[in-house]
């Protein structure tokens, strides 16, 4: 049997996820990595182990993906979790009793609901500005100010923040600086490459792609943080099992295909609806006329699938979401299929009415993930539930 080894090759990102475990099973030649359900591992002898000991600790399925997830994203080490919040609240145990956190204001419900009713009372103070202003940031920063949390397109307003200015005022600061890619990957945004520190994701959505596991991941860039995440990671133990992570792993290996054919249908999407006479406002970045447009092509390699808009006045959304039917009315996203999802009652329904309303998060508001389906079947069924709608 041919000794294959690519891990110290330089390979193209779709070569290297397309392979990714290929050539770990030396003993018998296996091109997808063994699912090893396994709670523990047997001792050669006293003093001496395989690598592995106790699952929690390490397993070899879940090592296999954290080493991909490290080497796509170009980090030292990667971290596979139970789920995204599980990854982000192993993160923000970085901090301590007292530091200050300056984060996304609009973030994803579920993060929202962690930071403010979890992490703060724990004596941890966040701190909401919108990222996607420079300005705001530098104003909210004291001397407690130890880390910085971003998402690199905030979830569901899509709105795009300076990564490569964030970057340089948390290296100037001395600050942590943590972005949450779920939407775009590595494979349309390198945070590393604008000053990132840790980059999260929920591996539920594009990372998995298809709607069948829940999990969470965490890259480092620098070995001293990597060691405190290991550290912690074993620790508090909210990792990913091994059937889990080889699920991720499999979405992993379609992802370049997924994720293009996902952005170019949603560009179509967001290009009819903005000019659709029921659709008030479209946020997507792939839009010329979106703000973040020009920044977030200057910054990566592409816009994601992910597409918001709000419908005119006169149009029951509860009729939109009971009328689609190409269109799953589901939560989630960054699946194979297609999405809507209504963040008012859904993803954000923890956040204060009021301040939803400041973001843009009103009662009209919905949210699509688009899926890798026939553009003009989605367009089709937006078109006949928009209009029964009406």
């Amino acid at each position: 049997m041919s000794q294959r080894n690519l891990k110290d090759k330089k390979l193209a990102v779709e070569t290297l996820l397309a392979q990714a475990g290929s050539d770990w099973d030396k003993r018998t030649g296996a091109v997808s990595v063994p699912i090893y359900q396994t709670a523990t591992f047997g001792h050669p002898e006293l003093g001496k182990s395989t690598g592995f000991d106790y699952s929690r600790s390490s397993n070899p399925t879940r090592l296999v993906l954290e080493e991909t997830l490290a080497r796509f994203e170009g980090g030292v080490r990667g971290f596979a979790f139970a789920s995204g919040l599980a990854a982000i609240d192993t993160i923000f145990r970085l901090f301590a009793p007292g530091d200050s956190v300056i984060v996304t204001e609009d973030l994803y419900g579920g993060t929202h609901r962690l930071l403010e009713k979890v992490i703060a009372p724990y004596g941890v103070r966040i701190i909401p500005v919108d990222t996607s202003d420079i300005n705001a940031v530098h104003a909210a920063m004291d001397p407690s100010v130890k880390g910085l949390f971003v998402e690199s397109l905030t979830n569901p307003m899509l709105r795009v923040a300076d990564l490569p200015a964030l970057g340089k005022l948390a290296k100037a600061r001395g600050l942590t600086f943590i972005v949450d890619n779920t939407f775009l990957t590595p494979l349309f945004l390198k945070p590393f490459d604008m000053g990132a520190d840790v980059t999260v994701y929920s591996a539920t959505k594009f990372l998995g792609g298809h709607n069948d596991v829940v999990a969470g991941a965490v890259v480092v860039k620098d070995h001293d943080i990597a060691e405190k995440v290991a550290f912690l990671q074993n620790a508090v133990g909210a990792v990913l099992g091994p059937q889990d992570a080889w699920l991720v792993l499999r979405g992993l290996k379609t992802l370049p295909l997924r994720i293009h054919r996902q952005a170019e249908n949603a560009v179509r999407i967001a290009a009819w609806l903005a000019q659709h006479p029921l659709v008030k406002a479209v946020h997507y970045p792939g839009l010329s006329t979106h703000p973040g447009h020009a920044r977030l092509r200057s910054m990566g390699f592409g816009f994601g699938g992910i597409v918001s808009f709000e419908v005119a006045e006169g149009v029951s959304v509860k009729d939109l979401l009971a009328r689609v039917g190409v269109f799953i009315f589901a939560e989630s996203l960054g699946g194979v299929e297609s999405l809507i999802t209504y963040p008012t009652v859904q993803t954000h329904a923890d956040i204060d009415p009021a301040r939803r309303v400041r973001f843009g998060i009103n009662d009209r508001l919905v949210r699509l993930s688009i899926g890798i389906e026939d553009a003009a079947d989605l367009i089709a069924d937006l078109e006949q539930a928009l209009e029964s709608a009406r």
